[in-house]
């Protein structure tokens, strides 16, 4: 199973990338096999045809497992990540990923976010999206019973359809 994490957050090397390895190494067991740190794509995610950002979109299209993260900005994810969302090809984009959207706040007032405004971007795109995602508080997303209630609920389901995922790949290929 491929696993790769990507945030997009607007400071580089970020809570929120640090709090996406911390869900993906929970759910596969181990590091992350890549990391999209959107912000270094830098200018070029404004136009289209760079290489960098097309490798990517590659990277995470290709993969069984996806964690996309984000802080809350303004109650919603970044636009930083909504430019590489832009990337990502229409509603066969992410077909055959498992995505979990991520998202981290202040306090618990933006706890529906990831499932109000990532999740629908994330389905038009194509990605499996089989549970609800995970809000985490900035201060205490690194704690582990920061997200043990959510693991106990979902993982088993999350691993189920990566898994499902890369039987899928493989006939396919």
């Amino acid at each position: 199973m491929i696993v790769t994490v990507v945030a997009g957050n607007p400071k580089p090397a970020s809570r929120t990338l640090d709090a996406a390895r911390h869900v993906a190494e929970a759910l596969a067991g181990r590091a992350p096999d890549s990391e999209v740190d959107v912000v270094t794509l830098g200018p070029s995610l404004l136009g289209w045809g760079d290489e960098t950002v097309k490798a990517a979109v590659e990277t995470v299209a290709g993969s069984d497992l996806v964690i996309v993260a984000s802080p809350t900005y303004k109650a919603t994810y970044t636009g930083v990540l909504k430019c590489f969302l832009d990337q990502i090809a229409g509603a066969t984009g992410l077909k055959g990923v498992t995505v979990v959207p991520l998202m981290l706040g202040a306090g618990p007032a933006h706890a529906l976010a990831p499932d109000v405004f990532l999740k629908p971007v994330l389905v038009e795109l194509g990605a499996t999206v089989p549970v609800q995602g995970l809000y985490l508080n900035e201060k205490t997303y690194d704690e582990p019973d920061a997200y043990t209630h959510w693991l106990d609920l979902w993982k088993d389901i999350v691993l189920a359809s990566a898994t499902a995922s890369t039987s899928a790949s493989v006939k396919r290929a």
